[in-house]
């Protein structure tokens, strides 16, 4: 049987992690469809059933630019993906399910971000300038990394990102970061990023309080010990273009989840294993309790290692 390899490997040193690492993105790749978009839109669809205020936040006066994303996207799907999805100008289906309208909670569907959210397997964040600077002020967020949509909602990028170690308010990649969204003006730009995860949970939020706790007790996420069992990458892919109407900056992020094991039967698994051992063990203290590592790296690294060997 084959086994499905990863999609992207941002752990091959081509993405360290705590780092900007934008790219220039061509138009023609903004937007990933695969075989699991059907299942991850009725993964959308089930928490905007049962948690749309965790899952979607918009601030008065964002309609337009809503509505410039949704048209954006569908022209794009429709001249990109025309195999998953089909209709005309902003009422675009994806091919097999209900309409986007009919499958949100009726609060929602005159959200235009939310009927955009349920064309694609990215979650969609708005971003808008002002004198603190970039804030976020409207997202579909459904399968966060680690984060709570609420507790970013209107806050700017510095405070966004005050968690992240080397990334606060004051700290020269926050400056970096502001300017790069000043400077964002014709074109895109992608990242990666990524972490492990001892599931294969779509929706893995993680609010300051616990994100502090997990810091401060270093919990093990593999308490049996079996990392072949339970431990799934989890690859953020990330795209940043500027809305050519409103101004607004339009930040998507894509996962992608792979069991860690499939790596064994990846042809180039000794290059891929030992990159990945290399970043984190690289990644200090702090880092480390960032990503919720901290008790499991050692494991992680021996697991890692273990597939270098010529079975």
């Amino acid at each position: 049987m084959t086994i499905r390899q990863p999609t992207h490997t941002p752990y091959d040193g081509s993405s360290k992690l705590f780092t900007i690492g934008l790219k220039p993105l061509d138009f023609d790749r903004w937007i990933e469809t695969d075989e699991f978009l059907r299942p991850h839109l009725a993964e959308k669809q089930r928490l905007y059933a049962e948690i749309p205020e965790k899952v979607f936040v918009a601030e008065d006066g964002t309609s337009d630019a809503q509505a410039e994303v949704l048209d954006l996207l569908a022209a794009h799907l429709l001249a990109r993906h025309p195999h998953s999805h089909r209709g005309a100008g902003s009422d675009v289906e994806v091919a097999g399910l209900a309409s986007a309208i009919d499958r949100l909670p009726p609060a929602l569907r005159d959200a235009p971000l939310a009927r955009a959210s349920l064309l694609v397997q990215d979650d969609l964040i708005l971003m808008r300038r002002d004198e603190r600077g970039w804030r976020l002020a409207a997202g579909s967020l459904c399968f966060p990394s680690s984060w709570s949509l609420r507790e970013k909602f209107g806050k700017p990028l510095q405070e966004i990102h005050a968690p992240v170690p080397g990334f606060g308010p004051g700290t020269r990649p926050a400056e970096l970061i502001n300017r790069m969204f000043d400077g964002l003006q014709g074109q895109a730009v992608e990242r990666f990023n990524w972490s492990i995860q001892a599931n294969d949970a779509l929706y893995h939020p993680l609010s300051n309080v616990e994100r502090i706790d997990r810091a401060t007790n270093r919990p093990s996420r593999f308490p049996d010990g079996d990392i072949n069992a339970h431990a799934f990458i989890r690859v953020e892919r990330q795209t940043l273009r500027k809305l050519p109407v409103s101004g607004d900056i339009l930040f998507t992020i894509r996962i992608h989840l792979d069991p860690l094991k499939v790596l064994a039967q990846n042809s180039d698994r000794a290059t891929l294993a030992a990159s990945f051992c290399a970043q984190l063990n690289a990644l200090d203290q702090v880092q480390l309790d960032y990503k919720g590592l901290t008790a499991d790296r050692d494991r992680l690294v021996e697991f890692l290692n273990a597939m270098t060997a010529v079975a």
